[in-house]
């Protein structure tokens, strides 16, 4: 995973999403991309309540130069050089023309290996659902979502796997194979009753153990308790510090009126998330 890209909403809140980005970068050894985002009409939904424009009526150029100098100024921070396409190791750049719409940056985010963003939060100010959602159902890649409390450490040593025997799940593991295979410890997670029909966790820890991941296989029951508080819960017993889930095995519109694992997981996940669909 040698391309992150790191779209910025709004600089003031970021810092969780900088300082994960950069330290996947930094372990990956990875080129690291950011762009301003402003979210436009079309990027709204009911429920969502965002502004349409920041209330200053900022000009397009004065939002993006402060995504920018937000950016540029966390990576300097974190003593990354500028990309020159010599020598190896993390480098960052930036594109420079400012991305319209949430679809414009699921659009940019085809061409990375991973796309980061912050956690959605139920504040106004908080990183917007709708532009995490676009990502996960447009750009055909993962995204990282950092929470918002994100500190750093460590990426993907304790590695947790929610397997629920989903297409969005099996996909999700095979782009993350990279980081399975770095992983010091892999958790195949399975919650009884959170489910499809398919292969179980035994199988799945089984064949990754061929590809050289250090898999074990954890069946739990959810005692009264829905299938996404026993992950979360499960990812903080084990000290966990990844997440990997698909992404709405269940209809997103279900999961909004009734509830399910990646909207629990959205709402109250304190560790970052790899997440595909």
């Amino acid at each position: 995973m040698k391309a992150v890209f790191v779209p910025i909403d709004d600089p003031e809140i970021s810092r969780p999403i900088f300082d994960a980005g950069i330290l996947f970068a930094r372990q990956l050894g990875s080129y690291v991309e950011g762009a301003a985002t402003l979210p436009v009409l079309d990027n709204y939904i009911v429920g969502e309540m965002v502004p349409l424009w920041p209330p200053q009526q900022r000009s397009m150029g004065d939002i993006a130069r402060d995504a920018r100098d937000a950016f540029v100024a966390a990576i300097g921070r974190a003593g990354i050089p500028v990309h020159t396409g010599l020598g190896e190791g993390p480098s960052y750049g930036w594109h420079e023309a400012p991305l319209l719409g949430d679809g414009a940056v699921a659009a940019r985010a085809r061409i990375f290996d991973i796309t980061v963003v912050g956690r959605p939060s139920a504040s106004a100010a908080g990183p917007r659902l709708s532009l995490l959602e676009t990502i996960v159902f447009e750009s055909g890649r993962p995204l990282l979502i950092a929470p918002p409390d994100f500190q750093g450490g460590a990426i993907g040593e304790t590695v947790v796997i929610a397997w629920n025997s989903s297409t969005e799940t099996a996909r999700c593991i095979g782009l993350g194979m990279q980081l399975l295979q770095r992983a010091k410890a892999v958790h195949v997670l399975t919650v009884e009753g959170g489910s499809v029909p398919g292969p179980s966790g035994a199988d799945l820890a089984r064949l990754l153990r061929l590809d050289g991941v250090k898999a074990e296989e954890i069946t739990v029951s959810g005692k009264g308790r829905t299938t996404g508080e026993m992950i979360l819960a499960h990812c903080d017993s084990v000290g966990a510090d990844l997440l990997i889930k698909g992404a709405y095995t269940q209809s997103r519109l279900r999961q909004m009126i009734f509830g399910g694992a990646t909207s629990h997981v959205l709402a109250h996940a304190r560790l970052p998330v790899f997440m595909a669909h």
